[in-house]
């Protein structure tokens, strides 16, 4: 039912000598248009062209005439298959010729190099191998991905065109080679002419060519469009690595003479101001990455982590308040409980203050609280002054030049009433800008005056006695609010289930 393996193995190698190049004529003629590097100039310019060599040098053990992968044609009742080799085979030879432990690595394997196409299954488009009788055939080395191939969509136009033209049994279209080409279509509608042109030409050659040749070259064809056009959900190969090809952009040149020079490769490299000037460069770039200072996830993420938990119990979508939800009921008895309790602040409205000197002179009771305890300091001008400043930001214009005047005759002209604490430069650039008042005028002294007070003031007022007592009380009318709400609760039980308990027998 098969003929010898050795001569399948050379009418395959006959085949490719003698048709290839025709079938390839209109990549070809593509790639030097465009100044894209031909089979054989640079390869090695292809960050990935050390892992293909490898490939192809095992590819090229599995196509040894003697020691290599039985390839032969499959003779039926009425057609034959030629130059295939079973999935089978090829692990078996994996196992035996090659430093894998098993089966499992060797299909991994065999799964890595089918990808890049340098074998493919003869009647499937996903480029995988199975470990069964399953059977596939070589890639001819014209398309191997070493010789960094760059299709355009013009040359998969007339590719998918010229399937349309043949038999239709064997070479019909997928949905998804259908799909792609009525986009094409669409893409190039002004030229799809010249395109069918070119699909009708290739075709009329196909078909003068012999039936077993134009079996495999038809194969060997949807293969290398497979790789570069994979089936929707498959690993794409062709795609670069973007560090990979920004490392070979840099050093290309430099690597490739010490390749090509020899023992005089230090020497040339020495003398070439590029080169010297590119490695320069790149020395350059890496102490400036050395001095930046680089920070961990975990250490970023913490403080953010920190203020949701410390703000979480005041959410009422996370933590639900002890009264109605106001954002999801029509119930705004939530925001007037904290209008009206201005004597009384809730013990979670005075913790909160303890947060940060803004949370503190947010709340209007706070910010009382703390004015009372700045006056005691004899320091009450500089929360004065800022709200001042905050107050002028909100004033309409015409009114600006007057206030700016006398906010700073009260806190920053010699002799000023309630004179405030700011440094020499803050003090330069205020006078400055009263050449021209506006309402940003006192920005820069207003913020160290509250700088100022975050860092002395404040922590003074949070470690006081006034504050630990606002906090004690507010705990201990909580608890007590709490309790009052429990017990009108259970009075308003019809069923009066609080006040009497069931009796347990």
């Amino acid at each position: 039912m098969a003929t010898n393996s050795n001569t399948a193995t050379t009418s395959s190698h006959n085949t490719f000598n003698n048709s290839n190049n025709h079938r390839a004529d209109h990549l070809t003629n593509n790639r030097l248009a465009k100044g894209t590097p031909s089979h054989g100039n640079y390869p090695e310019d292809h960050p990935n062209f050390l892992v293909y060599k490898k490939m192809e040098k095992i590819v090229e053990h599995m196509q040894n005439e003697q020691s290599g992968v039985p390839v032969r044609t499959v003779k039926s009742f009425m057609t034959k298959i030629p130059s295939v080799f079973m999935g089978s085979d090829l692990i078996q030879w994996m196992v035996r010729n090659l430093d894998v432990d098993d089966q499992t690595e060797a299909l991994h394997l065999a799964h890595l190099m089918a990808g890049h196409g340098y074998f493919f299954p003869i009647d499937d488009h996903v480029l995988t191998v199975k470990n069964d009788g399953t059977f596939y055939r070589f890639q001819t080395p014209y398309f191997w991905p070493s010789n960094c191939w760059e299709p355009e969509n013009t040359d998969y136009a007339v590719y998918l065109c010229k399937r349309t033209m043949q038999n239709k049994t064997r070479l019909e279209l997928t949905d998804y080679e259908a799909e792609n080409l009525a986009r094409l279509q669409k893409m190039f509608s002004r030229k799809w002419e010249f395109i069918f042109m070119q699909a009708e030409a290739q075709s009329k050659v196909d078909k003068k060519r012999d039936k077993l040749e134009r079996k495999v070259l038809d194969s060997q064809e949807r293969a290398f469009w497979d790789v570069h056009r994979p089936v929707p959900g498959s690993v794409n190969t062709t795609e670069m690595d973007f560090k990979k090809a920004s490392r070979s952009k840099k050093v290309t040149k430099g690597f490739s003479r010490l390749g090509s020079t020899g023992g005089g490769s230090r020497a040339k490299i020495a003398d070439d101001p590029q080169t010297v000037e590119t490695f320069t460069r790149e020395v350059e770039r890496l102490r400036q990455r050395l001095s930046r200072r680089h920070l961990k996830m975990s250490d970023i993420t913490k403080p953010h982590v920190q203020f949701f938990e410390q703000y979480a119990e005041y959410d009422p979508f996370i933590v639900p308040p002890e009264v109605a939800n106001p954002w999801i009921c029509d119930n705004i008895e939530l925001w007037e409980q904290e209008r009206l309790c201005s004597k009384d602040p809730s013990s979670k409205r005075v913790k909160r203050w303890a947060f940060s000197l803004r949370e503190l002179l947010k709340d209007p009771i706070g910010r009382d609280h703390f004015m009372r305890f700045l006056e005691k300091e004899v320091s009450g001008e500089n929360l004065r002054f800022w709200e001042s400043v905050q107050e002028l930001k909100r004033m309409p214009n015409k009114q600006i030049p007057t206030r700016v005047k006398e906010i700073f005759a009260e806190f920053l002209a010699p002799g000023a009433h309630s004179p405030v604490n700011i440094d020499s430069a803050a003090a330069e650039i205020t006078r400055k800008l009263m050449l021209k008042p506006n309402r940003y005028s006192f920005e820069i002294a207003a913020e160290h005056i509250y700088n100022l007070m975050g860092r002395d003031s404040y922590q003074r007022f949070l470690r006081s006695d006034v504050y630990k007592e606002l906090l004690a009380g507010a705990k201990k009318k909580s608890s007590v609010r709490g309790l009052r709400s429990v017990i009108s609760l259970g009075r308003k039980d019809p069923n009066n289930t609080l006040q009497q308990p069931p009796v347990t027998s």
